[in-house]
């Protein structure tokens, strides 16, 4: 019977009681008064909600199995009768939610309700790799908007076709990385590009960097690390472009990451811009140094851009998606451009997640 082990319920109950006790100061005066410690204090209280409310659930079905089971005994065989479709019932629902309990007490990613550094590169294939690379860019932006999130294009290089080279986006919104921390990588595309006159199909490759956002408490930058240039910024468009050195380029010495910005006109604007996502290349950096240190399994980021280092594939002639990792494909191709992620991205989670899980019961 699929009842929780003793030393875990007795773990919940400490965090049950610590639930309460953040209800109760809610409540009090005190906190209500100091802005900052009520939202200390709330953020607690709506991250525990969940596993409280499903522990919960699972006590009073383990209650109701106990007392249900006095029961079929009973001289009285309807009532005995109705024990026992309780108690199948019952234990019909606690595997899923003892599951659900599991998921939610993995140790959480502290970047999670981070903002993101979205960045997208043209690789294998050319012209028709940066009009892919302006799909998957659109792909995102309409995600993030369907989730109510904002946008700011930090940097761009497009091309004349209507691709880009290269595109780096802020994407700021509450759980932002939680959501698209898993879309980095190479993203490969199957179609008939609009050049090709015989209907030959081509596969070209692009690749995405999904980063969180660093605060400046958690990374301290030395001003005399920086090597800061400025140029002229190039590229189509714009009056501006070739005529004054508003481009900004930014190199951290130690960690020998580049940076540069050129799509505002002020160069006061293109640094900050620059600063922004250099932080976020070191920060993650030093993320997926810590994680080596640990010994702990992280998959690369992005590869060189050959086609044959993928993640997921679109193929447009069989309107599929296909993503490699989960061995997951959805024939919602059309759909999922147009932003709509949630054919993909729930069930990629939640298989990320139970590897996470296994991962730890291994390692218990």
């Amino acid at each position: 019977m699929p009842f929780l082990d003793p030393e875990l319920k007795k773990k919940l109950h400490g965090v049950e009681q610590h639930y309460q006790a953040l209800e109760r100061s809610l409540a009090d005066p005190e906190v209500l008064g100091d802005n900052e410690r009520y939202q200390k204090v709330a953020k607690e209280h709506s991250d525990l909600s969940q596993t409280v409310e499903v522990f919960r659930q699972i006590s009073k079905l383990e209650d109701d199995i106990e007392t249900n089971n006095e029961l079929l005994d009973d001289q009285d065989e309807e009532l005995a009768d109705m024990a026992r479709e309780e108690i199948d019932a019952a234990e019909e629902k606690l595997p899923e939610l003892i599951e659900r309990l599991r998921f939610l007490m993995l140790p959480k990613d502290p970047n999670d309700d981070k903002n993101v550094i979205l960045e997208i590169r043209a690789g294998t294939g050319g012209e028709e790799a940066s009009l892919f690379a302006a799909d998957l860019l659109r792909m995102y932006l309409r995600y993030a908007e369907l989730q109510g999130w904002k946008h700011e294009t930090m940097d761009s290089h497009p091309t004349d076709s209507g691709g880009f080279k290269e595109v780096i986006v802020l994407i700021n919104g509450k759980g932002a990385y939680s959501r698209l921390k898993y879309e980095s990588g190479v993203h490969r595309v199957q179609r008939v590009p609009a050049t090709e006159s015989q209907g030959r199909i081509h596969t070209s490759a692009v690749t995405v960097a999904v980063m969180p956002e660093a605060e400046d408490v958690e990374l301290d930058i030395n001003p005399e690390d920086l090597r800061i240039d400025v140029f002229r910024s190039s590229g189509p468009g714009g009056q501006h472009v070739n005529k004054t050195e508003s481009a900004v380029r930014i190199t951290h010495i130690p960690s020998g990451v580049v940076v540069s910005c050129q799509d505002e006109k002020s160069q006061h604007k293109n640094k900050a811009k620059a600063m922004k996502v250099l932080r976020a290349r070191i920060f993650d950096q030093m993320l997926a140094d810590q994680a080596a240190e640990q010994a702990a399994t992280r998959r690369s980021m992005v590869g060189s851009g050959d086609r044959s280092e993928r993640i997921r594939t679109y193929n447009f002639p069989q309107n599929r998606v296909t993503d490699h990792r989960a061995n997951l494909t959805v024939y919602k191709l059309e759909l999922l451009l147009a932003g709509e992620l949630d054919y993909l991205l729930p069930e990629l989670i939640q298989q990320f997640q139970a590897e996470a899980l296994k991962a730890e019961a291994d390692a218990a």
